[in-house]
């Protein structure tokens, strides 16, 4: 799935994974000889795994960084992720020795060395899913109300204000997305997922020829940002570099995972040019109107751009149940233990359904794209992205090189510092809001039609 936090390792009927009986056999066979995915097939998930909802918000994140430091920083980032990615390859590999077993999971590997509890899936899953609830809300709104004729006139502040309420489109999401969390068969959620990578590839074409067609003066930019605007840049870009959930099982399905670190390399490389290519060319043709999303600020007057938002939305709705799938799957596990043979499916679809409402209410809580992406980046894919792998590596290396532990705890020390000062920041935007810099009151949460610069 081309959601930046989806995990793979459920997506076996994609993966060409091998049957479990004959897991015995491929491991009396040598390594390079077992079955699995390719080099190019793994270079295709890794790029799938990479570019979701994150992706569109990453010109909003040079916004608050600047047109020179953001760039530079999304790089520097992007190599420090690679290279945490790296090392909880290397470290799955010494635990899974250590554990007797053929290979570990993201989950797996640090729950070997920290303890992971039921309570995190759950947060995890429902500050994740929310950036879903609002993405999708966002964009439905604009697609609706736009058809309908509001939003015209870029300059009318009024017109722009017009419409339904953001929170509204949310709860009329919410039976859908309900629906789509009861399905539990893989085979059904890969095809799905297959039609939602087509719809946001194409997506992405149509985005990519928009923004080039003009554009923007980049003396018109500032060179750089204030902190305060800088740990929002952070949380946004982290969250959208958070695909380290994807590499453990890529590497355990890959036929000769010898070749993996060269693949995770390559496809990785691409995901930072296509990440810094779209923020650069986004931030220059909207300049300081950029918002959550860069589909939010396509005009109306197009059915081209009126398509993009559609088909990205239906990627999006798609990832919604592929992020729940593995929370939902292990959460469940002690509750069917306990419940009675004819109570387990009512059980499973109730407590599906729960976890749908609580997203839901994440997000109508914090009905803005910027600021929950923010929060989420800093709250959770700092931690996950740059403390666990770094923090693994100093457990699990005994003892480990000086130059490791120095290198290891500046690593964890950037994600630490990233979650305070980006935690601080957007929870201060959240409880107190900016809202002389926001031209309509919390029914105009989504965009403002662009300026005449834009072509039509």
């Amino acid at each position: 799935m081309m959601a930046e936090h989806v995990d793979l390792e459920v997506l076996t009927p994609l993966m060409e994974s091998v049957p479990e009986e004959n897991s015995e056999e491929d491991e009396s066979e040598p390594h390079s000889q077992k079955q699995g995915i390719t080099f190019a097939h793994t270079l295709l998930h890794l790029l799938k795994g990479n570019i979701g909802t994150g992706l569109l918000s990453l010109p909003l994140a040079l916004r608050n960084a600047g047109i020179v430091l953001g760039p530079v920083c999304l790089l520097v980032i992007g190599v420090i992720c690679v290279h945490c990615m790296h090392i909880l390859v290397n470290c799955s590999h010494q635990l899974s020795e250590r554990s007797k077993k053929s290979s570990l999971s993201y989950s797996d590997t640090v729950a070997a060395g920290m303890q992971t509890s039921s309570f995190q899936l759950l947060r995890r899953g429902a500050e994740f899913g929310s950036v879903y609830f609002v993405f999708l809300a966002e964009n439905i709104k604009q697609v609706v109300e736009g058809s309908q004729g509001n939003n015209v006139d870029a300059l009318d502040t009024e017109a722009v204000c017009e419409g339904v309420d953001l929170r509204l489109y949310m709860i009329f999401l919410l039976p859908f997305l309900i629906l789509l969390s009861f399905i539990s068969d893989l085979r059904t959620m890969a095809i799905l997922s297959a039609l939602a990578n087509i719809a946001m590839a194409a997506s992405l074409i149509f985005i990519f020829a928009y923004i080039t067609s003009d554009v923007g003066d980049p003396r018109r930019l500032p060179l750089v940002s204030s902190w305060r605007k800088f740990s929002f840049f952070f949380g946004t870009a982290i969250f959208a570099f958070e695909g380290i959930g994807v590499v453990l099982p890529l590497e355990n399905q890959m036929k000769d995972s010898a070749q993996f670190p060269q693949a995770l390399n390559i496809g990785m490389a691409i995901v930072v040019v296509l990440y810094i290519a779209l923020a650069t060319l986004g931030y220059l043709h909207f300049g300081d109107d950029i918002k959550g999303s860069i589909t939010l600020n396509l005009p109306h007057n197009s059915w081209t751009n009126q398509l993009v938002k559609v088909l990205y939305s239906f990627g999006v709705f798609v990832s919604f149940a592929i992020q729940f799938f593995v929370p939902v799957e292990i959460l469940l596990r002690p509750l069917l233990e306990h419940s009675r043979n004819n109570w387990k499916q009512p059980v499973e679809l109730l407590f599906r359904m729960f976890l749908v409402c609580l997203t839901c209410l994440v997000a109508v809580l914090v009905p803005r794209l910027d600021v929950v992406i923010s929060l989420v980046g800093a709250f959770s894919s700092s931690a996950l992205a740059l403390v666990f792998p770094p923090l693994l590596e100093l457990i699990i290396l005994s003892p480990p090189p000086p130059t490791n532990i120095i290198k290891n705890l500046l690593i964890a020390l950037l994600g630490v510092l990233g979650f305070l000062t980006g935690t601080y920041v957007t929870m201060e935007e959240i409880i107190y809001p900016e809202t002389q810099n926001r031209q309509c009151t919390n029914s105009s949460w989504t965009t403002i039609a662009p300026h005449s610069n834009l072509t039509t």
